[in-house]
């Protein structure tokens, strides 16, 4: 679990990460460099959770040495499965992560949302649910990493 306490915001109190993987931990279903080493970090204190289209058919691959559960979803409705899921977990202890349409609703409701811009871009749609914009998930991982990041971006 990870506890911060972020002024103006609140309180915050996490127990998972939940993340999309094609275009937010991947580029054209390529890891970045430094996800594996950062989630295997983050894995001491949450509970890691890829949920994931799998558009390229790698994430079993790439992620392979990651301690993180997969969850390859259907379509049609991404978007209502990985709410679901979300809410399932607890959205309270929830920080999420994601660049696409289909991740719009996990970054609503999470305690924390943040949207990644890497190479496939991040829908606007994504963008607009979220508390949090990077440029990429290294960035969105780190502040995750360094809570005091986290606070100074949160706070008000």
């Amino acid at each position: 679990m990870m506890e911060t306490d972020i002024p103006g915001f609140g309180r915050v109190e996490l127990k998972y990460l939940v993340s999309d993987f094609t275009g937010t931990l991947s580029v054209d279903g390529k890891r970045l460099p430094g996800i594996r080493e950062q989630l295997n970090k983050l894995a001491e204190s949450l509970e890691v959770h890829i949920l994931t289209a799998d558009t390229f058919g790698t994430v079993q691959s790439e992620l392979a040495g990651v301690d993180c559960v997969i969850h390859i979803l259907s379509v049609p409705d991404q978007d209502f499965k990985k709410e679901e899921y979300v809410r399932k977990l607890g959205c309270e202890t929830v920080i999420a992560i994601g660049n696409g349409n289909n991740d719009r609703r996990m970054l609503k409701i999470a305690r924390i949302g943040i949207a990644v811009t890497e190479g496939e871009g991040c829908s606007v749609a994504a963008l607009m649910n979220a508390e949090i914009h990077v440029r990429n998930a290294c960035d969105g991982l780190n502040l995750i990493l360094n809570p005091e990041r986290l606070r100074a971006t949160l706070r008000f």
